[in-house]
């Protein structure tokens, strides 16, 4: 990435800082945009703020957030070495999914994200972050597991840290394995899954 890119990503966030584009604008605490390395490899895209990173700003803190740093230090990554950000930069009311409006009104923040880290690898949290970006019916049980070609890149599915606590240690174990397929892409020792549809011409941003 160049200085040139780095500071458009900063201004990026500064403008979403401030955006009041939906209703999310009237609830929110803080915007959430992202955080990280800015030439990461591997970028992490969770489904919404929740209570404790709308209060902080920060995405994925708390225990869920120690869950995936723990998670990540086992294949040999910190927090500040990766992309961290979600669909949607501010907390829907109550946790709920996001609306169809609200993702409309926030997408472009995370397309210019994936083109200005422009990592090679991306990491979807949870069952709404996955089928959005998959353009998947199925849940995250089934798509989890698997590597899958995406805009020109490789995405993989794993349960959602939160989801993973509430599940036990199976879910948790689950997070390794798929965790340890993204430190092998990062190695290029995995090539992609033939996919049941043309996945990386499926657009969540036309």
């Amino acid at each position: 990435m160049t200085e040139a890119a780095i500071q458009e990503l900063t201004e990026l966030g500064s403008v979403a800082a401030g955006c009041t584009a939906c209703g999310l604008a009237e609830t929110r605490t803080n915007v959430v945009f992202g955080v990280g390395s800015p030439t990461a490899d591997l970028m992490i895209i969770g489904e919404a703020p929740g209570q404790n990173e709308d209060l902080q700003g920060e995405p994925f803190v708390g225990r869920a957030g120690q869950l995936l740093d723990d998670l990540l230090g086992e294949i040999g990554l910190r927090r500040d070495e990766v992309y961290i950000a979600n669909v949607i930069k501010c907390r829907p009311p109550g946790n709920r999914d996001p609306r169809p409006d609200e993702i409309d009104a926030c997408k472009g923040y995370l397309r210019r994200q994936l083109e200005l880290v422009d990592p090679s690898v991306v990491l979807t949290l949870g069952n709404f972050a996955t089928k959005l970006l998959l353009r998947r019916e199925v849940g995250i049980t089934r798509l989890r597991g698997q590597v899958y070609p995406w805009w020109n890149r490789r995405l993989v599915p794993t349960f959602h840290p939160a989801a993973a606590l509430r599940g036990g240690g199976s879910r948790v174990e689950d997070m390794r394995q798929d965790l340890s397929l993204v430190r092998d892409l990062l190695d290029a020792a995995v090539p992609a899954a033939e996919p049941e549809a043309d996945i990386e011409q499926l657009d969540l941003f036309s």
